[in-house]
């Protein structure tokens, strides 16, 4: 072998974050091949584990703050900054896993936390920032982020709404006029896997809502409220970005940072691997090993896994993935790109026995697949 093996995975999630992922692959490897040079790189898809990949990368560092979570309580969000670019993610900030299920709120939940993380970046005198969303526990179309940045949003009798998409149905006008004068300043990107617009049967209240503890009329209330939201703050933008690609993602979000903060929305996956210099590491490898908890038809839709294996391929190198199951056929690993896919189950079909020994399961696997590759 004259080459090296690039490890880059996303996070198993509920079990191992993305670089907890890689070591534990990449010690495997080394073990069966003590000589053999191996990068991890491990990478997210622009929800939770983006800010960890970024950091991995030695390129950036931590910037913590307390900022306000979804549903009020204060909590303690991390960014990665540089001289020129921050890495901000939703999740940290506002997203459901800050929350019990006895804490879901999905009239009430708002994304001012997010806007207070942002905010926090451009202290910091960023040039770009990266916006990961995914993994929201709100459903306010941005109206919080946008909020915590300058924004106001009032009813008709010119009284503050209060936070959380249920009052966005209340809506009657938006002043932009405070909005932070250094947004004009940045770039916004808005990383995301998804591309749902912001309402009707495939936005972001139907599609999302469930997920975030909201019952039949919660979702109802909260998808007529974001249209009642769009109309309002596309009047004041003289933008029509409601059906966009992507203007659902994280609870409306999306819209919010593109429809008033001009950000460009980008696949989260890509952002990601620009930001983690994968191009870079793929030149020369010999192997790349990537994966995520689960590989299924989701993956195949632009999840970290198939972006790996689709650069792996157009630089002429094998990818195989690590996986705790995978319900694609044959076929579907082939046109995907993956060479091979090493499971939990297959060594361990206990699933519960294979989420809490992740670790070193997948050592085994890193062996098994330097014994077939290396």
């Amino acid at each position: 072998m004259t080459g090296h093996v690039l490890v880059a995975p996303d996070k198993f999630k509920g079990s191992l974050t993305a670089p907890e992922v890689a070591e534990a692959v990449a010690s495997g490897v080394r073990g069966r091949v003590p000589d053999v040079e191996v990068r991890c790189v491990p990478v997210a898809d622009g929800g939770d584990g983006t800010v960890r990949a970024a950091l991995a990368t030695g390129m950036f560092e931590g910037l913590r703050v307390r900022v306000t979570g979804p549903t009020g309580r204060r909590v303690r969000a991390e960014a990665a900054v540089n001289a020129d670019t921050a890495v901000v993610e939703l999740a940290a900030a506002s997203g459901l896993e800050l929350l019990t299920p006895g804490e879901f709120d999905p009239l009430a939940a708002s994304s001012f936390g997010t806007g207070e993380l942002i905010r926090a970046a451009l202290d910091r005198g960023v040039r770009t920032i990266v916006l990961g969303v995914g993994g929201s526990a709100c459903t306010d179309g941005g109206a919080g982020m946008l909020a915590a940045l300058g924004a106001r949003f009032r009813d008709a009798a010119g009284e503050p709404l209060p936070r959380g998409g249920g009052s966005l149905g209340r809506l009657a006008g938006v002043d932009l006029s405070e909005l932070d004068a250094r947004l004009s300043e940045v770039d916004l990107v808005l990383a995301s896997d998804v591309d749902n617009p912001l309402c009707g049967d495939g936005g972001a209240a139907r599609v999302y809502g469930p997920q975030k503890g909201g019952g039949p009329e919660e979702v109802r209330a909260l998808d007529a409220a974001l249209e009642r939201f769009a109309a309002v703050v596309d009047r004041a933008t003289g933008r029509s970005l409601a059906e966009a690609a992507g203007a659902g993602a994280a609870g409306g979000v999306g819209y919010g940072a593109m429809a008033v903060l001009s950000a460009v929305s980008r696949p989260g996956s890509d952002v990601v691997l620009e930001l983690a210099g994968f191009d870079r590491h793929l030149d020369g490898a010999d192997l790349v090993v990537t994966g995520e908890g689960a590989l299924d038809e989701q993956t195949l839709r632009g999840k970290v896994p198939a972006a790996v294996a689709s650069r792996a391929v157009g630089g002429g190198v094998p990818a195989v993935a690590v996986t705790g199951r995978c319900s694609l056929s044959a076929r579907e690993l082939s046109e995907g790109g993956f060479s091979a896919v090493y499971a939990l189950s297959h060594v361990q079909p206990d699933a519960r026995r294979s989420l809490r020994e992740a670790s070193g399961l997948l050592r085994v696997l890193g062996e098994h697949l330097a014994e077939d590759w290396l």
